[in-house]
């Protein structure tokens, strides 16, 4: 068994989609208002608005992406205005994590791992 998806619910696909496409270096080439596709290799990360209001406070949840070089996304990150929780640090195991807020307040973690 296997992911097939994960979905964001918001109140404002576009903005929170450009957000990822420009946070994911990718284009869907669409501005589609209620539901957009973002990644689609192996498991899709999707956009939504299901037409209910969301209050963004989201707690219960965090996506995580491993990338080669934390410290060229850090940057980018910055560049895009996202809120840092955490800039890139180093834990015991030799990871090197940073989290930050994407627009509507979900939990993002970037880990890079050593190389062996």
């Amino acid at each position: 068994m296997k992911i097939g998806e994960v979905c964001l619910l918001t109140n404002d696909v576009n903005r929170l989609a450009d957000f990822y496409k420009r946070l994911l270096e990718t284009d869907n080439n669409s501005n589609d208002e209620t539901h957009q596709f973002i990644l689609t290799e192996e498991t899709t990360l999707t956009i939504y608005n299901d037409g209910t209001e969301k209050n963004n406070q989201n707690r219960n949840i965090c996506l995580a992406f491993t990338v080669e070089d934390i410290e060229k996304e850090y940057e980018k990150v910055r560049s895009l205005g996202a809120r840092i929780i955490e800039a890139p640090a180093k834990r015991p195991w030799g990871a090197v994590n940073m989290s930050f807020y994407d627009p509507d307040n979900n939990i993002i973690f970037f880990r890079c791992f050593p190389k062996p």
